[in-house]
């Protein structure tokens, strides 16, 4: 991820927010099946492979690694074949408006049919085409606050509908985060590689691949309906595949709402930065108040 040194720029400025590709929803769809089918496979090979006595922490590591070999592999092939490269910068920081006029989207087309016909000069760059930058001020301060409070109170008041319907939700909401990490919570190392994985490796490739290649490929392909609902429905539909795709029926309000909540952070500063640390925060209270409480 690109470190970013220049001043912060307000999260209102139009030139900062995220720029839509016209491309990303295809591949993001294509990634999320391709992660799961093999997750099941990876699972299913190290079963094979210990003979039917898999230990919890390889099982995880297995599951992670064909999850993220399927979500990391479809931006970067999506943006190595049809990235915009270096020009999405020099239009970001020119501040050019919303929505983008279709003699745009038609020269962006011609020049990366041209590119893809001379590999030599193809350039990829997952920061100008997703956004992959941090800037430590304001993006770590800010996503700290966002996880942490999106952790404690976001979260809390989305599921309050749920409290009159399902008997002992609290603890049913935390069986998720018991399942991953009881059965390593007395070995010190494999606790911490469950840790590094949840803590550092889903922020990165979880952002990269809904607030990056997803939110992108919405806002391009809804640009058509302006300034205001293009944004809005991609930031929506962006939280909701998020939720979706972990499988939680429970914690699905939550967790969508968090997701709407990144995907509204990484349109409106138009960098992963910040949405990195707030999940890395969001990741990292569950795994220091399971670690507190046994």
């Amino acid at each position: 991820m690109a470190v970013d040194p220049g001043d912060a720029q307000a999260m209102s400025e139009p030139g900062s927010r995220a720029l839509g590709n016209p491309f990303g929803v295809f591949e993001a769809a294509f990634g999320l099946v391709v992660g799961f089918l093999l997750s099941i496979v990876a699972v299913s090979a190290y079963n094979s492979v210990t003979s039917g006595h898999p230990s919890q922490i390889g099982t995880d590591i297995a599951d992670f690694a064909g999850l993220w070999i399927g979500f990391v592999g479809a931006a970067i092939v999506a943006s190595r074949t049809r990235g915009l490269g270096p020009s999405r910068t020099i239009r970001a920081r020119s501040g050019e408006s919303w929505p983008r006029s279709q003699e745009t989207w038609q020269q962006e087309t011609r020049s990366q049919e041209v590119l893809s016909q001379r590999p030599g000069l193809r350039r990829t760059s997952l920061s100008d085409d997703y956004g992959l930058r941090l800037r430590p001020w304001p993006d770590i301060p800010l996503g700290l606050v966002i996880g942490v409070a999106s952790q404690y109170l976001l979260v809390p008041v989305l599921e309050l509908p749920l409290q009159p319907f399902v008997h002992n939700l609290s603890s049913k909401l935390g069986h998720p985060a018991q399942q991953l990490l009881s059965p390593v919570q007395y070995r010190t190392v494999s606790l911490v590689v469950l840790a590094v994985l949840v803590c550092v490796g889903s922020p990165l490739v979880e952002e990269l691949f809904f607030r990056g290649l997803l939110l992108r490929g919405l806002l391009g392909r809804f640009q058509h309906l302006g300034s205001r609902k293009g944004p809005a429905l991609s930031i929506v539909i962006t939280g909701i595949v998020f939720g979706l795709a972990h499988f939680e029926t429970l914690q699905f309000l939550g967790l969508a709402g968090f997701g709407t909540l990144l995907a509204y952070v990484a349109y409106r500063t138009g960098r992963l930065g910040p949405t990195i640390v707030a999940h890395l925060a969001f990741n990292t209270t569950t795994v220091i108040a399971f670690v507190l409480q046994h």
